[in-house]
C-alpha cells in the first residue's frame, strides 16, 4: 500500500550550500533519516545531523537502496534543478510523483542565461555530461545561441576544437564556472583562439555561433548533400532521401527501423528531425555499419543505434517501431513480414527498390495491402566534354503503406 504522503525528498543544492536552501528544504534535509548525494553535494549541505551516504558505484545501485527505504524519510541531494537533466526524472520513473517532494534551485542553464542576459527560451540547452560532444553539431546554426552542460574542465577546449574544425572558429565561447558560489568565474574567448586554462570541472558553456562561408552546416531541411556522408556507393541520394523522409513523416519521439542501413543517411536524417527521435539501423556488413557510425557521429545523430546482423533474424528482439524503412534486402524471405508484424498500428512502412525483382515484389505487396506506389527519377547536370548534359540516376520505385 502506498504511503499517504511523500517520503522521498529531492533537494537541489547550489554552490552557496545550506545558505541557499529554503526553510522547507532545510527542514526536510534535517528531518531525513538518510541523505544520499554526491560527495560535493554532501559537503555543501554540511553539517548533516543524520546518517548520510555518497552515491554508490555503479550509480544505478542507489535506486534499489532508495526503493528499499520506501516510507522512511529519505533525502536525495542533486545539483540545481533535479528535473532538468538531473536525477529527479530517473527517480520519478521508479517512484510515484505523489510520494516525492522536490525543492529545486535554479538550473545551470538559468544561472548562465541570467549572467549573460540571454533569453532562455531563445537558447538551445544541451547536456554533454556523459554524452558525445558531437551532440552539439545540429545546434551549430549561424546566429544561434546555446548552452551546454560540461562533462569536466576539458569540455570547453574540446568544443573550441570542434567548432574551429567545422568552420565556426569565430564563435564566441563563454565559460561559466562554479556559478552561485564564492568561486564563480565568467571568462570568454573565441573558439579559434581558445586559451583558457585551469577550468573548474563544474562549468557551463555558452556559445554564440558564427559561421564562415565554408562552414559545414547541418541544415534543417531533409536531403543533406551527399558529400556529407562517407559511403561506398550504397547511399540513398539527396533528392530521393528527401522524398523518403517525407513519406516516412517523422514525428517527435518516434522510433524508425532502417533495414539495409548502408551509409546510414535515412536513419541519420530521421534522428535529426527532432532531438527525441530514435533509429535502429540494421546492416549485415560490419564495414558499412562502422562507416554509418562515423557518419552519425559527424552529423550529431547520436540517437542512431546500429545493429550488425541480417534481416529478418536481426529484427526479432527489437522494440516495436513507429516507422520502417527498407532500403535494402526487401526481397529477402521474411523481411517484409517481420517488419510489418512488428510495426505499430498507424505506423508507416516505406520501401525503395531499384531492381526489377524488388519492383515485382512491391507490385504484389501493393495488391495485397494498398498504399501509394510511385516511380522517382532524378537527373543531374554534369560536364560532357566542354559542354553539359543531363545524367539520369537509376529510377527508384517507392512503396508507402500505413498499417491499419
Amino acid at each position: 500500500m502506498a504511503p499517504n504522503r511523500p517520503w522521498l525528498t529531492i533537494i537541489g543544492i547550489g554552490e552557496d550550500g545550506r545558505a541557499g536552501l529554503s526553510p522547507a528544504a532545510l527542514a526536510a534535509l534535517d528531518g531525513a533519516a538518510l541523505v544520499i548525494g554526491g560527495t560535493r553535494h554532501l559537503e555543501l549541505a554540511a553539517p548533516l545531523v543524520c546518517r548520510f551516504q555518497p552515491w554508490p558505484s555503479p550509480f544505478a545501485e542507489a535506486y534499489a537502496l532508495i526503493l528499499a527505504r520506501r516510507g522512511e524519510p529519505t533525502c536525495v541531494l542533486a545539483t540545481g534543478d533535479p528535473f532538468h537533466y538531473g536525477v529527479g526524472a530517473e527517480l520519478a520513473r521508479l517512484i510515484p510523483a505523489e510520494e516525492i517532494a522536490c525543492f529545486p534551485q535554479p538550473s545551470a542553464f538559468s544561472l548562465a542565461a541570467s549572467r549573460l542576459g540571454w533569453s532562455l527560451p531563445e537558447c538551445d540547452c544541451v547536456s554533454l555530461h556523459g554524452r558525445a560532444l558531437e551532440r552539439i553539431v545540429p545546434h551549430l546554426q549561424p546566429g544561434a545561441r546555446f548552452l551546454a552542460l560540461s562533462w569536466d574542465g576539458t569540455t570547453p577546449g574540446k568544443l573550441a576544437e570542434l567548432l574551429t574544425a567545422r568552420g565556426f572558429g569565430a564563435s564566441m565561447i563563454t565559460v561559466c564556472e562554479a556559478m552561485g558560489g564564492r568561486r564563480e568565474r565568467i571568462r570568454r574567448a573565441q573558439a579559434a583562439d581558445f586559451t583558457l586554462g585551469e577550468i573548474d570541472p563544474l562549468n557551463t558553456v555558452a556559445i554564440e555561433v558564427m559561421a564562415t562561408r565554408d562552414a559545414r552546416i547541418v541544415t534543417l531541411a531533409p536531403g543533406l548533400p551527399d558529400a556529407f556522408f562517407e559511403n561506398d556507393g550504397q547511399l540513398t541520394k539527396a533528392e530521393i532521401r528527401a522524398l523518403t523522409l517525407a513519406a516516412l513523416a517523422p514525428r517527435a519521439g518516434a522510433l524508425l527501423w532502417d533495414i539495409g542501413l548502408g551509409a546510414g543517411s535515412v536513419g541519420i536524417e530521421w534522428c535529426l528531425r527532432h532531438p527525441r527521435n530514435r533509429c535502429i539501423g540494421i546492416e549485415e556488413r560490419p564495414e558499412r555499419a562502422e562507416r554509418a557510425r562515423r557518419n552519425a557521429l559527424d552529423l550529431g545523430a547520436t540517437a542512431l543505434d546500429i545493429r550488425v546482423g541480417r534481416a529478418p533474424e536481426a529484427l526479432w528482439d527489437l522494440p516495436a517501431p513507429d516507422a520502417v524503412f527498407i532500403g535494402g534486402g526487401a526481397s529477402e524471405p521474411g523481411v517484409f513480414d517481420a517488419a510489418w508484424n512488428a510495426l505499430k498500428p498507424g505506423g508507416r512502412l516505406v520501401v525503395n527498390g531499384v531492381t526489377l525483382e524488388t519492383e515485382t515484389l512491391l507490385g504484389t505487396l501493393y495488391a495485397q495491402h494498398g498504399g501509394v506506389m510511385r516511380r522517382l527519377a532524378v537527373s543531374r547536370l554534369e560536364p560532357v566534354g566542354g559542354m553539359h548534359g543531363w545524367r539520369a540516376a537509376m529510377p527508384v520505385t517507392q512503396w508507402l503503406v500505413v498499417k491499419p
